[in-house]
């Protein structure tokens, strides 16, 4: 069965730090561009960084870039999330998702698979 399920996010105070997990099973990341999003209360699902399949490039999203690092692990079939200085703003469900292409994927165009999101609340 074609999976992804995200993991690590929780509550946590502004300007603390949290590490997302997406873990793949029943086929391999090696060959998919990864991307992350978020959708946030009352808000539409916004694109947050991407990672190609092979040589490594990396896309953040104005709002996050300096304070988010992706990074993949093949394998351990893995993709994850740093997420370093969080806002209150930052706060909403993160989700994975794969595209053969990474400037597809960079583009918000999702052809492969979605995880079910993990929830990051960034809050005093």
């Amino acid at each position: 069965q074609v999976q992804l399920v995200e993991s690590g996010g929780g509550l946590v105070q502004p300007g603390g730090s949290l590490r997302l997990s997406c873990v793949a099973s029943g086929f391999t990341l090696d060959y998919y561009a990864i991307g992350w999003f978020r959708q946030a209360p009352g808000k539409e699902r916004e694109g947050v960084s991407c990672i190609s399949s092979s040589d490594g490039i990396t896309y953040y999203a104005d709002s996050v870039k300096g304070r988010f690092t992706i990074s993949r692990d093949n394998f351990k079939n893995s993709v994850y999330l740093q997420m370093n200085s969080l806002k209150p703003e930052d706060t909403a469900v993160y989700y994975c998702a794969t595209d053969p292409d990474y400037k597809s994927l960079v583009a918000g165009i999702v052809r492969g698979s979605w995880g079910k999101g993990t929830l990051v609340t960034v809050s005093s």
